[in-house]
C-alpha cells in the first residue's frame, strides 16, 4: 500500500502535471472500489477548477472551486497515469478517467481497494474517511510532549504499533516505521511506556528525517507503486532494515555469522525488521 511518501509524490506530480485545470469529463468505468464511487461524481465535478492539492494522511484531496473535494486513496495496488489525450483503448484496471483542460488522470486499480469519492470542502474534518486522523508527521502540534503523551496512555503497546496507529500520527506505514526506529535506534519492540521525552523527541525528529529522504527519493517501489511518469522509486535502495532479513544493518560491525543479522519478527500481524545490536 502507497504510504506518506509515495502518496506525496503522486500528489506533487498530478499537481505539476494538471495544475488548476477545468474538469472537463469524468468517466467511471467501475465504481466497485472499497468505497463505491459515488453515482453522481461525474455531475459533481464535471466544470469545476482545480483550485489546490494538498495531502490528508494517506489521502490525495483536490480541491475544487465549486466547494467540492475530491477525497482519494491509492488502495493497496491503486495508480495513477497521466496523459496529453485520452488513450484509443484504456487498460483492463483503468477505472476511473478525468479528462482536463490540461491532461488526463487516469486512475488504475487491479484490487480496487482505493477510494475516490467527493465531500464539500468545508465538511473534509468530519468526513468519515478523515475524522479519525491523527496529527501530519510534518504538523508542527507533532511534539516530543504530544508523542510522550500518547506513549504513556498505551503503555503495554510495543512502539512501532504507536506509529503505526494512524488516529495517532497519519501516514507512517509498515516499512517507513521499521525505519524510523532503526533510524532513532529505538527497538519496535519496546512497550510504550518504556520510551522516555527524550527518545520522543528523538522520534520526532527521526520521523520527520526518514520520510522527508522518502519523498525526495520518490517513495518506494516493492510492488505495485509506481510514479504518474511511469518510473519506479528508488527509496528501496535506501532501506537499513525492511525486508533484509539476515543481513548487516549499515552502521553495523558485528559479525553476522554470530549475530545472525537483521532480525524478523511480526507484530500486530505486520512483518517488523530491526537491528538487536543497534536498537535498544
Amino acid at each position: 500500500m502507497p504510504e506518506l511518501p509515495e502518496v506525496e509524490t503522486i500528489k506533487t506530480a498530478v499537481e505539476k502535471g494538471i495544475g488548476q485545470a477545468r474538469i472537463e469529463e469524468v468517466i467511471v468505468r467501475n465504481g466497485a472500489l472499497r468505497v463505491k464511487v459515488p453515482t453522481d461524481l461525474p455531475q459533481k465535478i464535471t466544470g469545476a477548477v482545480i483550485t489546490r492539492y494538498r495531502r490528508i494522511a494517506k489521502y490525495i484531496i483536490i480541491e475544487l472551486n465549486n466547494n467540492q473535494s475530491l477525497i482519494w486513496h491509492m488502495g493497496m495496488s491503486g495508480k495513477v497515469k497521466l496523459c496529453d489525450e485520452p488513450p484509443k483503448s484504456f487498460e483492463k484496471h483503468d477505472h476511473i478517467i478525468i479528462r482536463t483542460s490540461n491532461g488526463v488522470i487516469i486512475y488504475n486499480d487491479p484490487r480496487r481497494f482505493g477510494v475516490l469519492t467527493y465531500c464539500a470542502t468545508d465538511k473534509l474534518s468530519t468526513s468519515p474517511l478523515l475524522a479519525h486522523c491523527g496529527l501530519d508527521p510534518f504538523d508542527k502540534k507533532l511534539t516530543a510532549e504530544y508523542l510522550f503523551g500518547q506513549m504513556q496512555k498505551r503503555k503495554k503497546t510495543p512502539v512501532k504499533q504507536i506509529l503505526l496507529n494512524q488516529e495517532i500520527v497519519a501516514g507512517i506505514g509498515n516499512i517507513y516505521a521499521s525505519e524510523i526506529l532503526y533510524e532513532a535506534r529505538i527497538s519496535p519492540l519496546r512497550p510504550a511506556a518504556n520510551i522516555g521525552l527524550e527518545e520522543c523527541k528523538t522520534l520526532v525528529t527521526c520521523i520527520r528525517k526518514v520520510l522527508q529522504k522518502a519523498i525526495k527519493a520518490g517513495g518506494s517501489t516493492l510492488r505495485d507503486y509506481k510514479k504518474p511518469d511511469g518510473s519506479l522509486g528508488y527509496f528501496q535502495n535506501m532501506h537499513c532494515v525492511y525486508n533484509k532479513t539476515g543481513q548487516p544493518c549499515p552502521d553495523c560491525i558485528c559479525d553476522i555469522a554470530q549475530t545472525g543479522g537483521i532480525k524478523k519478527t511480526v507484530l500486530g500481524g505486520r512483518s517488523t525488521f530491526y537491528c538487536e545490536r543497534l536498537q535498544k
